[in-house]
């Protein structure tokens, strides 16, 4: 017999842990496919927190003031399904009962915007901790900016849920040991440490002393928690949010000793429980073990009460909105700032005020880097943008990723993170990219954050979770070719913009000039659903277009300057436009008349209109294209019988123009290319 859900005992708050197990044991049975083990190890914790800590309202995911949490080992992601329905979210039982199947809100590993009440696209271990750091980054930076004395309306914890194999992965040591020398004190890790992973016991290839590394990074560790044990764990908990008060608080690291698998009489504790279905003998058992007496896919009712948590997460929102009602009688312009930016939305100045600066942008006669044309842009967007949150990865001064009146985020003399619209992540690529997608996940802030194009390769997986879950994140890859020069073929990127390229959903552009790169600033600015990367050169690159191509560039691929009785058409983006206009005019001199495209965004180009980019590329005339990377990707435009000056080598050190002519990326390459194929046709 049950005891009433608003006096639980220890038996019925184990029972209410033990709904999460079955219906992660049922649907796992069901689809045959699954990671039963995990929400079975975690379940205890995962009542505590969310009957007794969390602060959310299941008919509002995405009221502005509640907790976040992460499930940052998403292959356990029934548990987290399995919260989301019992708490009352939009999730009902036949999504719970498929599962892994197609077109259900219950995917193998939880997505945002699929699921409600899923925070971040987890699966990849180690990243959605550093979501987690980047949205306990941003409710810190918008407490110290927007709430005042008496008036605290961004006042949230972000908890994760990790396991071994998230902190073995490097990216939980870029974020943790940032996330500690910033003091991210309302952030609350808990680990899920119960020694099993894919392969076995990871006494083999995972012994480090996680207590120890953590208190080495600065966090507030609560070692040796029994997981299954509700009043430590609730203790645990406690203590870390009173940690979060203090003056200097430090993140929270709560090491939490589970079985995998706790409940199953015959497989808990092996790695047999990890990611496979029970099978339906074991299902039995386990169902005997933990006294469950309920049908597959049933709770009983005053289970399904007492974790209801809709009526409490209303009253907490409705008092947040009283707070902040009053916040608006005494603040009123910074609360119409904060619901702007909570909101995600842009201010209707910059749109105003866009067309004057994109032509004064234009105006500027400079041979410059794109990578300086693109601080120019910051320079003058930033006023327009108080949402922008740049940062670099050790690289700012060759990213110019800050601008004038950039304020620098971090450490103060105590120690305590101060408010900054700009951070130095330090030499962290992949933890920066996945910090950037949590705050742009939190909302408020719009982030950017630059490296050397070659280093994408660290961030790369970040770039595609950003893709994947539409979030409006711009990525800063300027040294973008051989163009840099003597640094070598280490630093010198040539497969990186063609393999960004396919990334789906993915913006990358390639600007020439001043004004392209503005435009590519603009466009990633204003686009809601999904990541750009801009490639930027380390090199001097001259003006080749004017304001009146503004709305052309846009298009993403555009013709720049044409000829009567064009023959072929030459392509090119960045440090390579201004060869293919050389070419044009030596071909001009032989009489033979061609067509210049510059496609600073392949991407958005192939979204236009097929006669569009007909207009642009007539399948009737040859092309060439010309680009300082690998020339593969160039095939799709220039079709078999077209021509693409490129490179399938690696790069070599020396200056940008000797390498260039050593490459064969010139002028001349492109007319001996366009020569031929105009005499063969």
């Amino acid at each position: 017999m049950h005891h009433k859900p608003n006096n639980p005992s220890p038996e019925f708050t184990r029972q209410m842990a033990n709904a999460i197990r079955m219906l992660a044991v049922d649907a796992v049975e069901k689809a045959k496919s699954g990671h039963p083990g995990a929400p079975m190890g975690m379940a205890d914790m995962a009542e505590v927190l969310w009957n007794r800590h969390l602060q959310h309202n299941p008919a509002n995911p995405h009221w502005p003031n509640r907790d976040r949490f992460v499930l940052s080992n998403g292959h356990g992601s029934m548990l987290l399904y399995a919260l989301l329905h019992l708490t009352g979210y939009d999730l009902s039982m036949q999504e719970l009962k498929n599962f892994r199947q197609l077109h259900s809100k219950t995917a193998g590993h939880p997505e945002v915007g699929l699921t409600p009440g899923v925070e971040t696209t987890t699966g990849p271990l180690g990243q959605g901790l550093a979501n987690a750091v980047g949205m306990a980054l941003a409710e810190k930076l918008l407490a110290d900016e927007f709430n005042q004395p008496g008036h605290a309306v961004v006042d949230h914890f972000t908890y994760v849920f990790m396991g071994d194999g998230c902190l073995m992965e490097g990216i939980s040591h870029e974020v943790c040991s940032l996330a500690g020398t910033l003091r991210l004190s309302k952030l609350v890790a808990f680990y899920d440490d119960n020694g099993i992973s894919i392969d076995g016991h990871v006494e083999g290839w995972f012994t480090d002393d996680t207590p120890k590394r953590f208190d080495a990074y600065g966090w507030n560790v609560i070692p040796a928690v029994n997981g299954h044990d509700p009043v430590a764990l609730d203790a645990a908990v406690r203590a870390a949010k009173a940690q979060a008060v203090l003056p200097h608080g430090k993140p929270t690291l709560i090491c939490c000793k589970t079985v995998i698998g706790m409940g199953s009489p015959n497989k808990a504790g092996t790695h047999d429980v990890h990611g496979a279905a029970l099978g339906a003998a074991e299902v039995a058992a386990t169902r005997q073990a933990l006294g469950w007496t309920a049908a597959p896919f049933e709770v009983p009712s005053d289970i399904t009460q007492a974790w209801n948590a809709v009526e409490r997460g209303q009253a907490a929102e409705r008092a947040w909105g009283q707070r902040l009602q009053a916040y608006r009688e005494q603040y009123p312009l910074l609360a119409a700032e904060f619901e702007r930016r909570v909101a995600g939305d842009l201010l209707p100045a910059l749109a105003n005020k866009l067309p004057e600066l994109l032509a004064a942008i234009a105006a500027k006669p400079d041979t410059v880097a794109t990578r300086k044309s693109s601080q120019n842009a910051l320079d003058a967007l930033a006023p327009l943008l108080p949402e922008f949150f740049g940062g670099s990865a050790d690289l700012t001064g060759s990213n110019l990723t800050n601008f004038k009146g950039c304020i620098k985020a971090g450490p103060d003399q105590q120690g305590a993170l101060r408010w900054g619209n700009h951070l130095s992540y330090g030499v962290r690529e992949f933890g920066m990219a996945a910090i950037m997608n949590g705050i742009a996940l939190h909302g408020g802030y719009l982030p950017y954050g630059g490296t050397f194009l070659t280093f994408s390769d660290y961030s790369r997986n970040a770039i595609r979770m950003a893709a994947l879950m539409k979030q409006r994140v711009i990525h800063v890859f300027t040294h973008d070719s051989i163009g840099l020069g003597e640094d070598g073929p280490t630093h010198q990127s040539v497969e990186h913009i063609p393999s960004l390229r396919i990334i789906p959903n993915l913006d990358v552009w390639r600007p020439a000039d001043g004004l392209e790169t503005a435009v590519a600033w603009a466009h990633a600015i204003e686009r809601r659903d999904g990541p750009s990367a801009l490639c930027l050169s380390r090199q001097n690159l001259p003006r080749l277009t004017n304001v009146g191509m503004t709305a052309r560039i846009r298009q993403g691929g555009y013709v720049l300057s044409d000829m009567e009785g064009a023959k072929a058409v030459i392509v090119a983006t960045g440090s390579e436009l201004e060869l293919a206009i050389a070419a044009q005019a030596t071909l001009a001199g032989e009489g033979i008349a061609t067509r210049v495209v510059s496609m600073p965004c392949t991407n958005v180009f192939d979204r236009q209109s097929p006669a569009y980019q007909e207009q642009v590329l007539p399948l009737a005339l040859p092309a060439v294209a010309i680009e300082a990377a690998h020339p593969d990707f160039w095939r799709k435009y220039v079709g078999r019988t077209g021509a693409v000056v490129g490179m399938a080598s690696f790069g070599e050190s020396a200056p940008a123009k000797d390498l260039y002519a050593h490459f064969g990326i010139t002028a001349q390459s492109v007319v001996d290319a366009v020569r031929t194929l105009v005499h063969s046709s």
